[in-house]
């Protein structure tokens, strides 16, 4: 399954580092960077680092390192390489050859976060710099200070951006930012539904209470999975009669196009609802 939600927690926390992992998100992502303290980096990695020579969890953990280009940034990377983890997520990517660097040092998937003007202009190369590189996203608090962009119509163009970036170079969709008002739930559901329709799949969290509203955007209603079915059903019957297109029973044009949004559709179903025609 797809993951949907994506929950940050400090990595100098142990006792909440614990809590995420029973949070009900679909990935943890334990932060080295920016909710840590400069004086509790150290702590910070050697909690990710017990964490990941426990083994699997029973969900994906990845964890977001320091800049790789600095100190803390290449300490992290050194003690994690290697691990039992999902991957890393790498800040304040912008330069190719330090990306190529870091997935050598690290031998583990990276997600790579662009927020910079910089970045941004570099997305294509950044996304094929290495074949660990496994996907794409944007830092939108730091992304916004950098283009001096005041409100959050600002950002439509470098989220259509990222998308295309990562989609070309045949990554997953990527990962919407963070929701930064955790008391504006209402506020939370309409920025998702945004980035829903705008090509991302799944969206970073900062709070347990985030959760919820995120999943519930994110996963197909029943009507989008009767759909998606009935597209899977409609291409098998066109694929033994040797066609590659053909009209549903509501006469709509199922092409390979089609057939493939509607795996997406039951990509993201959770993993306790059954999933209809079986896994895509």
């Amino acid at each position: 399954m797809t993951p949907r939600s994506w929950l940050y927690v400090p990595g100098h926390r142990a006792d909440r580092v614990a809590k995420a992992l029973a949070a009900g998100a679909d990935a943890v992502v334990v932060d080295l960077e920016d909710a840590v303290p400069p004086g509790e980096k150290t702590a910070a990695r050697q909690n990710a680092r017990r964490l990941a020579d426990q083994g699997p969890q029973d969900r994906p953990v990845w964890v977001r390192v320091n800049d790789p280009a600095g100190p803390w940034g290449e300490a992290d990377i050194d003690a994690l390489a290697g691990l039992g983890l999902a991957g890393l997520r790498v800040p304040r990517c912008e330069d190719p050859d330090v990306i190529r660097q870091a997935a050598t040092r690290a031998g583990l998937p990276l997600q790579l976060l662009l927020e910079s003007a910089a970045g941004l202009a570099r997305a294509a190369e950044l996304a094929t710099a290495h074949p660990l590189v496994a996907g794409l996203g944007l830092g939108e608090a730091d992304l916004s200070a950098d283009l001096r962009v005041t409100g959050d119509d600002g950002l439509a163009w470098a989220r259509g951006w990222v998308v295309v970036a990562a989609r070309a170079a045949g990554l997953p969709s990527p990962v919407q930012s963070v929701y930064t008002d955790v008391a504006d739930l209402d506020g939370l559901r309409v920025s998702t539904e945004r980035a829903r329709a705008g090509g991302f799949v799944g969206r970073s969290v900062v709070h347990p209470r985030q959760i919820p509203v995120v999943h519930d955007v994110f996963t197909p209603t029943a009507a989008e999975l009767t759909a998606a079915r009935a597209v899977l059903s409609a291409a098998a019957r066109a694929q033994e009669a040797g066609e590659v297109a053909v009209l549903d029973a509501d006469g709509r044009f199922v092409d390979p196009a089609v057939v493939r949004r509607a795996r997406l559709v039951l990509d993201l179903t959770a993993p306790s609802e059954p999933v209809p025609g079986g896994t895509s």
